[in-house]
């Protein structure tokens, strides 16, 4: 994996929540009560992209169907073995950069 810039600490204040696109992946970037977080974008339920949702304290929202993944740990709220995969995040400067592959 290799990290990439994912977007910008002045971009993304705490409650924001962005899609990042690289090639055929789409990316889930968030800034949840200061802490940055990078997940797979794409619901597990019916392929909506998670970037568009909403963010409501750790809780990432889907667009479409309103299913809940936490954005600390991945996890779906009602039913733990549904799990985004989460990738690492760096902080230089104002570059947040993800680990991803």
């Amino acid at each position: 994996m290799a990290l990439k810039r994912v977007g910008s600490v002045s971009d993304l204040p705490p409650g924001t929540l962005l899609e990042f696109i690289d090639g055929e992946s789409r990316y889930a970037i968030c800034n949840s009560e200061g802490e940055f977080h990078a997940l797979e974008g794409t619901c597990p339920h019916r392929g909506a992209p998670l970037g568009h949702g909403a963010l409501h304290g750790t809780e990432i929202v889907c667009p479409w169907h309103a299913w809940a993944f936490d954005c600390r740990s991945g996890f779906f709220d009602f039913n733990s073995s549904i799990q985004l995969r989460k990738f690492p995040i760096a902080v230089q400067g104002d570059d947040v950069l993800a680990d991803l592959p």
